[in-house]
């Protein structure tokens, strides 16, 4: 054995948490700052650690990002993956809502990705996912305009290499 090693073994493998937190008519997003600088925004949440549920995992991320702590949550909402072979990695996320849940907006993201936080209204979430990658945005709008909360599944495939020839493509 020469202990060479496939393109899929270059593959980064994520698992992905959402969480969903509404209040009254507004929901709860936060501002990321990427490694280029460029800002976007989500739901809280993000990477599950090795050992950690899906819950565990993504009630320590929307602590650790906003000073929220969810007492109960309710999904998964819906599904997402992201297949992009040329980027390097596969990603397989989950939406909860968050049932109930207490504490003040406080950013203290240890990972320095969070920078803002705030409660909007669906008008200003529409405006704002508009900087985020579609396999974030459509998801959320579809569960938060048209009630999608069966756990189904939104599948992309990311084609390409680089930003410049980059091209989304919805599988389901």
């Amino acid at each position: 054995m020469t202990g060479s090693t496939s393109p899929s073994d270059q593959i980064k493998r994520w698992s992905v948490a959402g969480g969903v937190v509404v209040e009254g008519d507004r929901c709860l997003l936060v501002q990321n700052r990427r490694k280029n600088g460029a800002t976007d925004w989500s739901t809280p949440g993000g990477v599950i650690d090795h050992g950690e549920s899906v819950l565990g995992g993504l009630g320590r991320e929307v602590l650790e990002e906003t000073g929220i702590e969810v007492g109960e949550w309710h999904g998964p909402l819906y599904r997402v993956e992201v297949d992009a072979p040329g980027f390097g990695f596969h990603m397989v996320a989950e939406a909860h809502r968050a049932l109930t849940f207490s504490g003040e907006l406080l950013i203290d993201d240890p990972d320095g990705i969070v920078i803002g936080a705030e409660f909007v209204t669906l008008d200003r979430a529409s405006s704002l996912l508009g900087s985020a990658p579609v396999w974030v945005a459509e998801p959320l709008l579809a569960h938060l305009r048209d009630g999608v909360t069966d756990g189904r599944l939104f599948a992309y495939r990311l084609d390409g290499s680089s930003p410049v020839d980059r091209k989304v493509v919805r599988l389901q």
